[in-house]
This record gives structure tokens, C-alpha cells and sequence, in this order.
């Protein structure tokens, strides 16, 4: 996979086909991206998944928060990731541990780490880096 450009068609056909969202480093925080994308995610129907060790067992949007991606209930379609690129790899083996494995790993914008998008490419995990689902949703989806 090119992570330099992503085609439209590839990240649509992951906007309109996920349901179950975990966004990772959710934020109480109303200032934060993390924050806001949550909410949007949420408001646009996905069904979402915060997790933040910190706020485990609150509630944002409506959602209640979760302290690690195994404690979420039910599978997870894609994992939206608000952490440095350096957190990634240890991230990236938290997703492979899980089962069913996520269908999508989307880092988002300022986000990279190759060598682990590799290892998650080959789980057959698809995986976008550096780009904001609030952002190309509405661009690709017009909501």
C-alpha cells in the first residue's frame, strides 16, 4: 500500500462499510481533536468506542469509555488512533491481539509509522496513516 496517497474510492469504501468504531486517545476535553471527532463519528451513526485508561467507566457522547481496546464488548470494525507515532507499534500488537481482528487501523492526521502499518498490512488489516475520517467523510460522503 502506498501511504503516501490514498485513492477516494479506498477510503470511502472503508467510511460506508465500518460500523463499530474504537477512537483511541478520546478526550474529555472539548479542545481536543480527539474530542470532536469522537462526537462527529458518533453523530454520523458509527457506533463508537472511546477508549482512555483515565476515563474508563465515563461516559462521552453518550458512549461509555473503555480503558484498552479488549475491553470492548463487541467487534471492531475500524480503530482510530489519537497517539504519537511512536506509541504505534506497541498499539498495532494491542489490535492484533484482539479477535475477530479490526477490519481498518486509521492514524490520524500527523500520524505515521510504517513498520507497523506493515505488520498490521499483513494481518490483513487495512490501514490508513496521516488522515482525519471527520475530514474525508464529508469530503467523499458530503456528511
Amino acid at each position: 500500500m502506498n501511504h503516501d496517497h490514498y485513492d477516494d474510492a479506498y477510503l470511502s469504501g472503508i467510511l460506508t462499510s465500518v460500523r463499530t468504531i474504537a477512537v483511541v486517545g478520546a478526550s474529555a476535553n472539548a479542545s481536543r481533536p480527539s474530542h470532536g471527532v469522537l462526537g462527529y463519528l458518533t453523530r454520523c451513526g458509527y457506533e463508537t468506542y472511546p477508549i482512555h485508561p483515565g476515563l474508563a467507566g465515563q461516559a462521552l457522547f453518550g458512549r461509555q469509555v473503555y480503558a484498552r481496546l479488549a475491553d470492548v464488548p463487541v467487534p471492531i470494525d475500524m480503530v482510530d488512533v489519537f497517539r504519537n507515532s511512536d506509541a504505534i507499534p506497541a498499539l498495532a500488537e494491542e489490535v492484533l491481539q484482539l479477535a475477530p481482528l479490526p477490519k481498518v487501523v486509521w492514524l490520524q492526521l500527523g500520524i505515521r509509522n510504517d513498520a507497523a502499518a506493515a505488520s498490521l498490512e499483513a494481518a490483513g488489516i487495512d490501514v490508513v496513516m496521516n488522515r482525519c475520517p471527520a475530514i474525508e467523510r464529508p469530503r467523499l460522503l458530503g456528511a
